[in-house]
């Protein structure tokens, strides 16, 4: 960006059209030619993807193409395939020449948290079908007491309050990672009060015979010896790294569990025009509000650069800090640096009535897909 604030002529080629690679691209819209490289037609706001699996309602409020997202910049509607340090090509053979690259590639999930269709209309029906798949069977397995898992426990106790769900985790506790046990206990208390079976501390001797979500009755035994009949099940842990397309001198930036190592600035190491954030990275927690606040460092530092400043700005990974709703109105959470937990009126306020769709729609100018 030249003196008078206007765009220099740099491209940003940004890989990866999720919560952190949009929040990036729109960022530097006015300030590079910005190319966002997204195989998918829509943006899909995962968060509230639970939330549209029970209720099919919310299917149209959760996509949103990509054609209002950039003013100047462009999108190309491809799967990266190949990313060098100042190269990006796609499925189709296009090369993409970059002053700067920035990997925001995500991560992969297990359905129904995360849906890999590129297609809008074929992911809404892989959706409306594990819907009715869903509200067929009266007995649910739920294996992983993660967030996912416990969002999705109470998510279908809330729409259909007398089906059977069991919630399963060979851990021995509720809600793995750096969390305080009275958040657990409060989670675990609320799970119970609307009748969620939870089952802790001993894994599955053998794996349903059925694929998950695929209907179908069976019945398991945990090493302790509980039997669990189900009618469908769902794999509730699980995150996979969408990285295996570094090539050339970036192939090496991918560690052995293939998220992406990046050094305070956000920056991969050995390769100052390279960014890495979100899921992909080795930047913090895999959340929707941490991958927005690394794109603002992101942004803000490749800005610099192409001011020809030195003066970039550290990432400050945050504290431990999570909200977990337990449908509409239920839930609890703790944020970074504050005492105490935070109970179901405020999780409901932030985050389990609307699902922040609201905030995402402004990103996209309002503009949603048809369901």
């Amino acid at each position: 960006m030249g003196v008078d604030g206007q765009d220099d002529g740099s491209t940003v080629v940004v890989v990866g059209g999720g919560y952190g690679g949009t929040a990036v691209a729109q960022a530097l819209d006015a300030t590079a030619d910005v190319v966002l490289v997204e195989p998918k037609e829509s943006f899909e706001h995962n968060v509230a993807a639970l939330r549209a699996l029970v209720d099919p309602s919310w299917l149209p409020r959760i996509f949103f193409p990509y054609d209002r997202l950039l003013a100047r910049g462009r999108v190309v509607g491809d799967r990266a395939v190949q990313v060098e340090p100042h190269r990006v090509v796609t499925a189709s053979g296009e090369e993409i020449a970059a002053d700067y690259v920035v990997l925001a590639t995500g991560s992969r999930y297990p359905f129904p948290a995360k849906s890999d269709r590129v297609e809008t209309a074929r992911a809404i029906e892989e959706v409306r079908s594990a819907n009715r798949a869903l509200a067929a069977a009266d007995r649910v397995l739920l294996v992983g007491a993660g967030p996912v898992g416990i969002e999705l426990a109470g998510e279908i106790r809330h729409v259909w309050p007398d089906k059977a769900v069991v919630l399963l985790d060979a851990a021995a506790e509720l809600l793995a990672g750096p969390y305080s046990p009275e958040l657990r206990a409060e989670l675990l208390r609320q799970l119970e009060g609307i009748g969620v079976e939870v089952l802790l501390g001993s894994p599955l001797r053998q794996p349903p015979p059925t694929e998950p979500g695929e209907p179908g009755t069976f019945t398991v035994t945990t090493e302790a010896g509980r039997d669990v009949t189900a009618d469908l099940w769902y794999r509730c842990y699980g995150v996979e790294p969408n990285s295996d397309i570094l090539s050339g001198p970036l192939a090496g930036a991918r560690r052995a569990d293939g998220f992406i190592e990046v050094g305070p600035t956000l920056q991969v190491a050995g390769h100052p025009n390279v960014f890495a954030l979100g899921d992909v990275s080795t930047a913090g927690p895999k959340m929707a509000g941490h991958a927005g606040r690394q794109a603002v460092t992101v942004a803000g530092n490749i800005t610099a650069l192409i001011e020809g400043r030195a003066d970039l700005t550290g990432h400050e990974a945050p504290g431990v800090g999570i909200v977990v709703p337990i449908g509409p109105e239920g839930g609890a959470g703790q944020l970074a640096g504050r005492e105490g937990i935070l109970g179901p009126e405020f999780v409901a306020e932030a985050k389990g009535r609307d699902m922040m769709v609201d905030r995402f729609a402004e990103r996209f100018g309002g503009a949603t897909a048809v369901g």
